[in-house]
C-alpha cells in the first residue's frame, strides 16, 4: 500500500478535499461522476472535478457542487500523454486534494503517473482498457495496469465481475467493489399503469405510428455498445415479429455509419438531455454491449419499470433480478442470439409486463444510489483514517464488499 504524509488539518475533521478526475465527459461515467459529486457536497466535502471541456459533466458537476477546473485529455493514449500527466500534477498542486479519484483509463493512467502515491488515491476504471482495444495496444494496455495498481490505495470496481477480470488477467491491486446505482426518484414509471405510461411516453415523443412493440436501446454509438450488432439482428427480429420497432438513443462516433447500414424500422433519436420518456416508452430495453463494468442504462430501465435484454459482459448477471439470466442475458457480438431472445420476448406483452414488474421491484431493492455514494464516502474515510460518518435511520446501508490480493 503507497505510503502518505498525513492529510492537512485535524485527523478528527470530517470535512477535507477530493479531487476527482476525468476523462470522459458524456454517459455513465459522467452520470457517476456527478451523482457523486452532489452526494459528496451535501455531505460537506470540498469536491473538485478536473475534466476536459465540452459534454455535460463539467456542467452538471458545477450544477451538483464541484469546483469544475479544465483538465485537456484525450480519450486514448498517444502522444499527448507527457503534457496530460503534467497538466493532471499541476492541477494536484493548485487543489492541494486530501484524496485522489480517478476515473477512466486515461485520468487512471495520467492521474497515478502524477502522483505516484503521494497522497490516498482510488482509480476506479468503469471497464478495463485492455477490453476496448485490441494487439499491442491491448497488451500494453494491460502491462500498465499490472504495474500502475502499486500507485493505487484501492483499485474500484462496479461488479465483482469487473473485479474478477482485473484479477485473472493478473493485476494484483488492493480492490473494492461498490455496485453501481440510479436516483430512484428521478428513474421510475410515470404511471401506476406500464400500458398507459407507454402510451404517454410515445405520444409526447411524438413517434412514428405503428402498434408494434417497441425496442429502445440507451447509450453512445460506438464499438463498446453494440449497435451494430443489434442493428445485424434486427431483420430476423422483423421477421419473427413483424410490427416490431427499434429506437437508437444517442451520439457517438459510429452514428453516420449505423445510420447507413440501418435496415427498416429504426428510428436515431439522436442524443437526449433527459432519457426517462424513451425509457418509459420502450416494451423492452436492449443493450448489446461488447464490454462494461456494470453499465447504468439496464439499471435506469429498470428503476422504470421495464425490461432488459443485456449482453452477458461484467456486471450484467449482477444488474439482473433473479431468474432473469435465461431469458434476459445473451452472449455478446452474437446477432443470431440476439435476434431470439429479441423475437421472443417482444412476441409476449404479457411476460414484458411481468418481467417489468420483477425488474422495478429489483432496482428499487438493490440499486438505490444513495448506498453508492454512501459506500464511497465511506472509503473515502477508511483511506484518510477517519471515522465514517453515522447513516441517518431508514438509510440504505452501503454496500462496501473489499478484497485485498496481494
Amino acid at each position: 500500500m503507497p505510503k502518505h504524509p498525513s492529510p492537512a488539518g485535524s485527523p478528527a475533521a470530517q470535512s477535507f478535499t477530493v479531487l476527482h478526475l476525468v476523462q470522459p465527459v458524456e454517459g455513465g461515467v459522467a452520470r457517476v461522476v456527478t451523482d457523486l459529486v452532489r452526494a459528496q457536497s451535501a455531505a460537506g466535502l470540498r469536491v473538485v472535478v478536473g475534466c476536459p471541456d465540452g459534454g455535460v459533466l463539467a456542467d452538471g458537476a458545477r450544477d451538483a457542487g464541484a469546483e469544475v477546473f479544465t483538465w485537456r485529455a484525450g480519450r486514448s493514449p498517444g502522444p499527448g500523454l507527457p503534457a496530460e500527466v503534467l497538466a493532471a500534477a499541476r492541477l494536484v498542486r493548485r487543489v492541494r486534494p486530501d484524496l485522489l479519484h480517478a476515473h477512466s483509463a486515461k485520468a487512471g493512467l495520467a492521474g497515478r503517473i502524477a502522483v505516484r502515491g503521494s497522497l490516498p488515491t482510488v482509480f476506479q476504471p468503469h471497464a478495463w482498457s485492455f477490453d476496448a482495444v485490441g494487439g499491442t495496444t491491448a497488451a500494453l494496455a494491460l502491462r500498465w495496469e499490472r504495474a500502475g495498481a502499486r500507485w493505487a490505495d484501492r483499485v474500484l470496481c462496479v461488479s465483482e465481475a469487473e473485479r474478477r477480470a482485473g484479477e485473472s488477467e493478473g493485476i494484483t491491486a488492493r480492490w473494492a467493489v461498490i455496485r453501481n446505482g440510479v436516483d430512484l426518484t428521478h428513474f421510475r414509471p410515470g404511471h401506476p399503469d406500464p400500458g398507459r405510461d407507454r402510451a404517454e411516453a410515445r405520444a409526447g415523443l411524438q413517434l412514428p405510428a405503428g402498434d408494434g412493440p417497441l425496442a429502445v436501446c440507451v447509450g453512445r454509438l460506438c464499438p463498446q455498445k453494440g449497435q451494430d450488432v443489434l442493428l445485424r439482428a434486427w431483420p430476423e427480429v422483423r421477421a419473427t415479429v413483424p410490427g416490431a420497432r427499434l429506437a437508437l438513443v444517442g451520439d457517438g462516433p459510429d452514428a453516420d455509419r449505423l445510420r447507413r447500414s440501418a435496415p427498416p424500422a429504426v428510428h436515431f433519436a439522436g442524443a437526449a438531455a433527459d432519457i426517462r420518456p424513451w425509457l418509459r416508452a420502450a416494451d423492452l430495453v436492449v443493450l448489446p454491449s461488447r464490454w462494461e463494468g456494470m453499465a447504468l442504462a439496464p439499471l435506469e430501465a429498470m428503476a422504470c419499470g421495464r425490461p432488459v435484454l443485456v449482453s452477458d459482459v461484467s456486471g450484467a448477471r449482477e444488474s439482473l433480478p433473479s431468474g432473469h439470466g435465461r431469458l434476459c442475458l445473451v452472449p455478446p457480438e452474437d446477432p443470431a442470439a440476439l435476434a431470439k431472445a429479441l423475437g421472443r420476448l417482444l412476441a409476449e406483452p404479457r411476460l414484458l409486463t411481468e418481467l417489468g414488474e420483477q425488474a422495478q421491484q429489483h432496482a428499487r431493492s438493490e440499486f438505490d444510489v444513495r448506498r453508492t455514494t454512501d459506500a464511497v464516502t465511506g472509503l473515502y474515510h477508511e483511506l484518510l483514517g477517519r471515522p465514517a460518518p453515522l447513516l441517518r435511520r431508514g438509510d440504505p446501508q452501503p454496500l462496501n464488499q473489499e478484497r485485498i490480493s496481494r
